[in-house]
């Protein structure tokens, strides 16, 4: 739908992923009925066609400030995935304990690098 398109190009300009040359093209094409993308073809200034929902997602990714008990790297997931945030924490915790560790290191590498909304 030309709604959910123009939302998800507003988020990514939001979050800094589109400046604002590039959102009023997007916003453009979409409202002229073409399809956009939103994955950038790699030094040009356009669009291609095989943008994944998964890269999407991965670049809307931020730590959620309402919804976090440490760093808010779960109540992030759950807004780019639509997992719920105890299913997230969960997971956490227990891919922590089956690895020894490595799920907190994994949390802690989010923490730092995915920005905060």
């Amino acid at each position: 739908m030309i709604s959910d398109e123009i939302r998800r190009l507003h988020e990514l300009h939001q979050a800094g992923a589109l400046t604002d040359a590039e959102f009023e093209q997007a916003k453009a094409k979409v409202l002229a009925g073409e399809r956009v993308n939103l994955s950038k073809n790699g030094g040009s200034a356009g669009y291609n066609t095989g943008a994944s929902g998964f890269e999407t997602q991965l670049r809307a990714l931020r730590r959620s400030r309402r919804d976090r008990w440490l760093g808010g790297v779960c109540g992030g997931l759950n807004g780019v995935m639509g997992i719920e945030t105890w299913v997230w924490r969960l997971v956490f915790l227990l891919f922590t304990l089956i690895t020894s560790g490595f799920g907190a290191l994994v949390y802690l590498l989010m923490w730092i690098f995915v920005p905060e909304e």
